[in-house]
């Protein structure tokens, strides 16, 4: 088990490294006329060692027996979003958070899963994924990069940060047109 945890912080430091690094390669918005970024390096550094916490907080609490969740920071508030088995769970996780240094608000957005999911429904589930965050990049009015796609029995879920609520509405509609939609719950939230 330590090992397994050992790999999961170890891959989640990394992505966060290296999304930060990449995120901080652009070129600096004044010289380009344009309004500077609503965020700066040192934010997103700070957001992703949040997340970091966040992650391995959660991964280490024994009550919070799932893998299937999503965490997302932007200026110190966190949002979790994903599935789980029971109401303990989604309240042990929002206690757990609390407990996190650099959390300034929780958005607690996690799902109960109902009952078990084949291995059919999970392919499907994952083609489904597939296709929503595929048609989310060809879309160049959704910024798809910052929204989290997670499908549970057709149930899409979208979570993340966007600029405004006609991404939301965009990001929704499009995920709608995807066959095998059954559903699509938005948890987006609006970056401020």
């Amino acid at each position: 088990m330590k090992t397994r945890l050992g790999l999961l912080v170890s891959a989640t430091t990394l992505a966060a490294v290296i999304s930060v690094l990449v995120g901080g390669c652009s070129k600096p918005a004044d010289e380009t006329g344009m309004p500077p970024p609503s965020t700066t390096v040192g934010t997103e550094i700070d957001d992703s060692v949040v997340t970091t916490r966040v992650k391995s907080a959660l991964l280490a609490d024994p009550d919070i027996k799932s893998f299937d969740f999503k965490v997302e920071t932007r200026k110190g508030e966190v949002q979790l979003s994903g599935f789980v088995d029971n109401q303990a769970q989604i309240d042990r996780a929002t206690t757990v958070i609390r407990g996190v240094a650099g959390v300034k608000n929780i958005e607690n957005k996690l799902s109960l899963k109902g009952e078990a999911t084949t291995v059919g429904n999970k392919v499907d589930d994952g083609i489904i994924t597939s296709k929503v965050k595929a048609a989310l990049l060809a879309d160049v009015n959704i910024k798809s990069l910052d929204i989290a796609v997670e499908t549970r029995k057709g149930e899409v879920q979208l979570s993340g940060f966007v600029d405004n609520q006609s991404q939301i509405e965009r990001a929704i509609e499009t995920a709608r047109g995807i066959e095998g939609v059954r559903n699509v719950r938005n948890e987006m939230s609006i970056k401020k």
